[in-house]
């Protein structure tokens, strides 16, 4: 059976919807999934994966019925700006602090976009460090380090 790939943008994009979606549903396998009424550690984090899996799949197979845009240049300075944000992220939030780590991530993320304003970036890190406050930190009452020092 031979098929054409008329869509390259969502051929790829669809691999790595599956891709992450299954690698999330391996990773979660290990942890009880409980039932709907009373979900355990498992069940989010599969139900995702599968969901994720399934859309990359229809992105998938779209990809080979309509016509679209090939992938085109790809921006290597805007896609490793946004990896070191994240792992800037990821390295600052346990030493220095959710207020710190989710403010290094959007100026280093914003710094991947020719579009983005300095002026903007500051109301950007406050309405965001807030959001980030109040849902996981006294929303959902995550254990997280606010700030450097305490």
């Amino acid at each position: 059976l031979a098929f054409r790939i008329r869509h390259s943008k969502d051929f790829f994009a669809g691999l790595i919807f599956i891709a992450v979606g299954v690698i999330a549903v391996i990773v979660g396998r290990d942890y009880s999934l409980g039932t709907t009424t009373r979900m355990g550690p498992g069940y989010f984090p599969a139900l995702l994966g599968w969901l994720l899996a399934i859309l990359g799949a229809i992105i998938l197979f779209r990809s080979i019925w309509f016509d679209g845009p090939g992938i085109g240049h790809v921006g290597y300075r805007p896609l490793a700006l946004i990896l070191i944000a994240m792992l800037a992220f990821a390295a600052l939030l346990e030493t220095a602090g959710l207020v710190v780590a989710v403010s290094a991530l959007i100026v280093i993320g914003c710094l991947a976009s020719t579009e983005s304003r300095m002026r903007e970036i500051g109301p950007l890190v406050i309405a965001l460090t807030v959001v980030a406050l109040g849902l996981f930190v006294y929303g959902l009452g995550l254990p997280l380090k606010i700030w450097p020092v305490g």
